[in-house]
């Protein structure tokens, strides 16, 4: 219930005080990608860029409040919305995204960086995203990112994938697939010879649509290979900017044993925060604050940017 409940739920923007710019990066030959910015009156106290999740954009309701909140206590707000999404298909050439793409949101943020710090926050796939990234960048990310935050963050691809294919996840799974069945079948509309459309109708689940279309067009090869690879569990321990990681118990999408990993004691920088309630995305309270999340992350992201102790942030 909380997983619907924090999807359909009204998530309020101010975009008359907060106008909103639209941009175009190129992040590669032939390939740009679309965020959605909105600055606070004066100078930033800080930055925050935003990723959504499988299937989302930066019209996402998560992305909505946390900008809206983030507005409030004087950050820059940029939505991001990865290669081919939020109606960019035909920005991106032959090119989709997939789980761990992080050179796109690499590119933007150091266009985007300047003199106030910049925070990360990915919600789903998008989590898994940014904390690939801060662990591909290791000490570097210094320079770059001042703290990151995931949520409902699948660092596990393949036991998320196998977790989607339960029964009581049928009505979640569908979705997902119909909407990766579209897009791809609108790539090769509009690049024909992009893709081999031969059984896609034959394809039942997000597991064997990454088998045979993610894998082989980013040369993974197999969906086992790409999870293998491209999950952000094996890069936590290399990670050395603050990172907070927002967990549900009883999220339906992702086994919380996949956070039984030793980097959560052995390195310093990272902070799970479980809880024991909220599904999937879906931390809504039935009282105010209705969307306590937002002002949790921001909350943190102000600590970290006042160098509050690290065992004091939470």
């Amino acid at each position: 219930m909380a997983t619907i409940a924090g999807n359909y739920w009204r998530r309020e923007l101010d975009e008359k005080l907060f106008p909103v710019t639209a941009r175009l990066y190129e992040t590669e030959p032939g390939v740009q990608v679309l965020v959605h910015s909105q600055r606070p009156p004066g100078e930033p106290v800080a930055e925050i860029i935003m990723v959504h999740g499988l299937e989302g954009s930066s019209d996402a309701g998560y992305a909505r409040s946390l900008a809206q909140a983030a507005l409030e206590a004087g950050f820059a707000a940029h939505r991001f919305n990865m290669r081919s999404c939020a109606g960019t298909e035909h920005l991106s050439g032959k090119a989709l995204y997939h789980s761990g793409q992080t050179s796109d949101l690499l590119a933007v943020l150091q266009a985007t960086k300047g003199r106030a710090p910049v925070f990360l926050a990915g919600f789903s796939l998008g989590g898994n995203v940014v904390l690939k990234l801060a662990g591909e960048l290791g000490e570097t990310a210094k320079g770059l990112i001042a703290g990151v935050t995931a949520v409902s963050t699948p660092i596990d691809l393949a036991a998320c994938a196998r977790r989607l294919q339960a029964r009581s996840n049928f009505i979640y799974s569908n979705r997902f697939l119909r909407r990766l069945k579209q897009r791809v079948s609108l790539k090769e509309r509009l690049t024909p010879g992009s893709f081999s459309l031969d059984g896609l109708a034959r394809v039942k689940s997000v597991y064997e649509f990454d088998d045979k279309f993610t894998a082989p067009a980013f040369g993974f090869g197999t969906a086992d290979n790409y999870y293998a690879t491209q999950s952000a569990n094996q890069f936590l321990e290399r990670i050395r900017v603050p990172a907070l990681l927002v967990q549900a118990k009883d999220d339906p999408l992702i086994p919380f044993d996949v956070y039984n990993l030793p980097a959560f004691s052995n390195n310093p920088w990272l902070r799970l925060l479980p809880v024991d309630h909220g599904g999937h995305l879906g931390f809504v309270s039935r009282s105010k604050p209705r969307f306590w999340l937002d002002e949790l992350l921001v909350q943190w992201m102000e600590k970290v940017r006042n160098k509050v102790p690290a065992d004091l942030v939470l």
